[in-house]
């Protein structure tokens, strides 16, 4: 890609505000290398002497791109953190709080996956808002009277003001929210807060970068992109505006992570992917209002601090899922299914796993889709055994995806019936 080739945009060129009104600012920039493209920004888009790195650990270690982006930066470059253990455990951020603020950092940088990019947002927040230990930060995400699942504190809190760039390498799109989930490594609960201000301002997407994320996670974040579209579309409060961008995710979607699972290099069938994760995030802006997803989402949200990644989870229960609510969400079952089967690339993968269109429903051409991907889909795989699930249907059953699931997940009874099917003994 030539340097002149930067498309720079809003992430959602038609709403101006979410469904709170927050004011979107975020942008997305592609067509540069990933280095280049921040450079550009943090000197000229955001006027920045400060920029703080948070990267992943693999790619500080293996790679050379935390390097060439700290030579791209050169004296706008501050200070730079490696690693955050998966799921966000609260105790990692407070470190990272206290070097930002006594180094003064006036922009962070996240060049990795999805926990890094959720800590990001939590941390500006604890900036604004003077956390220093760790008992600080429990303060601000303890549940508060009148509080739903999410924590918002856009009320009677300091708005952050230093600006987010993310360099995802994963297609998680947490990138695309201001929403921000942390750990307890006590109670494994996940608990997701959020503020007007905390959308990232700069999303930069560069499909060369992402060659260098592990083949497993790339393909599992894509198939919970995938999730997302699909419990969207399935969702009993869908909104036609989002139906159509989930519509046209998913179509994305499925076809180019099967290319980049046939061919790692195809760096457009990659750029497509990172595409698609942008459309239906539109979702988000509607949230935590109204809540366009379901069971999937909201058991994967306890099931991850588990041990289990991101990605896995969706791969295990989506197809489960769909199971447990057909009786209630045919008709738009399948609308999903006809979208997977409209697609070439993916007809000849459903044939090959010997399904017939007329035999099968949206969760058997998902569960081939994931098997051809070589994704888990059963629990035993990624080491979760049955002693494990009580405490998991318990916390589901904290989790506000699981009430809004087309068949509202109310007692823990429900949620072992779909654990049960993903069991895997």
């Amino acid at each position: 890609m030539e340097s002149s080739n930067e498309i720079y945009r809003l992430a959602y060129p038609d709403h101006e505000k979410d469904l709170s009104g927050n004011t979107l600012y975020a942008h997305v920039s592609y067509g540069l290398p990933f280095s280049e493209a921040c450079a550009k920004h943090v000197s000229d888009t955001y006027q920045a002497k400060k920029a703080y790195i948070i990267a992943s650990t693999s790619l500080s270690k293996q790679t050379s791109h935390v390097r060439d982006l700290e030579e791209a930066l050169r004296s706008d470059h501050v200070a730079t953190w490696t690693g955050m253990r998966p799921h966000t455990p609260w105790e990692d951020l407070v470190p990272i709080i206290n070097d930002m603020r006594e180094k003064g950092a006036d922009c962070l940088i996240t060049l990795g996956g999805g926990s890094l990019i959720d800590g990001a947002k939590i941390i500006i927040y604890a900036l604004a808002n003077d956390v220093r230990t760790l008992d600080d930060l429990n303060a601000i995400v303890e549940k508060k009277p009148g509080d739903a699942e999410f924590r918002d504190r856009s009320i009677g809190s300091n708005e952050p003001t230093v600006p987010i760039i993310c360099i995802p390498t994963t297609l998680s799109a947490g990138e695309y929210s201001r929403f921000g989930g942390g750990t307890s490594s006590v109670t494994h609960l996940k608990v997701i807060m959020t503020h007007g201000k905390m959308y990232p301002s700069l999303i930069i997407l560069d499909p060369a970068l992402s060659t260098t994320t592990p083949e497993s996670v790339w393909l599992s974040t894509g198939v919970r992109a995938i999730d997302h579209c699909v419990e969207e579309i399935c969702s009993s409060m869908a909104i036609p505006e989002v139906d159509v961008e989930a519509e046209k995710a998913l179509k994305l979607l499925i076809p180019n992570l099967l290319k980049t699972k046939a061919n790692p290099s195809d760096l457009e069938a990659r750029l497509q992917c990172q595409l698609a994760t942008n459309y239906v995030l539109v979702m988000l802006l509607y949230a935590p209002e109204i809540l366009l997803v379901g069971a999937s989402h909201g058991i994967g949200h306890q099931l991850g601090p588990l041990g289990v990644g991101h990605g896995h989870t969706s791969c295990i229960l989506l197809p489960a899922v769909l199971s447990y609510n057909a009786k209630e969400n045919s008709e738009k079952q399948q609308k999903v299914k006809d979208i997977i089967w409209s697609d070439s690339t993916v007809v000849e993968v459903l044939k090959k796993a010997g399904l017939v269109k007329e035999k099968t429903n949206a969760g058997d051409a998902l569960d081939a889709v994931f098997r051809e991907l070589g994704m888990p889909r059963t629990l035993k795989e990624v080491g979760v055994g049955r002693d494990k699930l009580d405490v998991l249907a318990e916390n589901s059953l904290k989790d506000q995806c699981c009430v809004v699931n087309p068949i509202p997940l109310t007692k823990k009874e429900q949620v072992l019936e779909i654990l049960e099917m993903v069991v895997g003994e």
